[in-house]
């Protein structure tokens, strides 16, 4: 077998397994995250959940895209101040601080690739990222609750 027909067989077989990587994405395949069912104010989110250090430390690292109604929920082990940044993260996005109770402590939009820390206003349980400005595009805010949240492990 000459060269050019090695490559005529091999590039298709690449270019299709390109093609499946790239369409299982982060959430599907052996190392899928778990999804938890969300609804703010009749909002319907699907989020991925992230609960351990690690887990959370690779967040929507690293990633291009979200779909339509997802985003991530990092959960953690107790109650305190949360902070997050945005290194090597390429998604504009909008996070949610929330409290032990499913209540919105605050919302701040994170501009992508950067280290500028941005804070819980209380001690937070949980914070919910979110394409940049979908919070504000469904009118919500500080103070709503996130139902569903209190069945996601922790």
């Amino acid at each position: 077998m000459n060269l050019a027909s090695l490559v005529r067989r091999i590039v298709p077989l690449l270019a299709f397994a390109a093609m499946s990587f790239a369409a299982a994405g982060p959430a599907q395949g052996a190392g899928a995250l778990p999804t938890a069912a969300l609804t703010i104010n009749g909002q319907k989110i699907v989020a991925e959940v992230v609960s351990t250090p690690d887990e959370r430390a690779t967040g929507l690292m690293n990633r291009f895209s979200l779909p339509q109604d997802h985003g991530m929920l990092f959960v953690f082990e107790r109650p305190e101040p949360l902070g997050f940044w945005m290194k090597n993260t390429f998604i504009p996005l909008s996070i949610a601080f929330i409290d032990a109770g499913g209540r919105i402590l605050n919302i701040e939009d994170m501009a992508p690739q950067t280290e500028t820390t941005h804070w819980s206003k209380g001690a937070g349980l949980y914070a919910l990222e979110m394409r940049k400005g979908w919070f504000v595009e469904r009118g919500i805010k500080a103070g709503d609750r996130v139902e569903g949240i209190g069945g996601v492990r922790k």
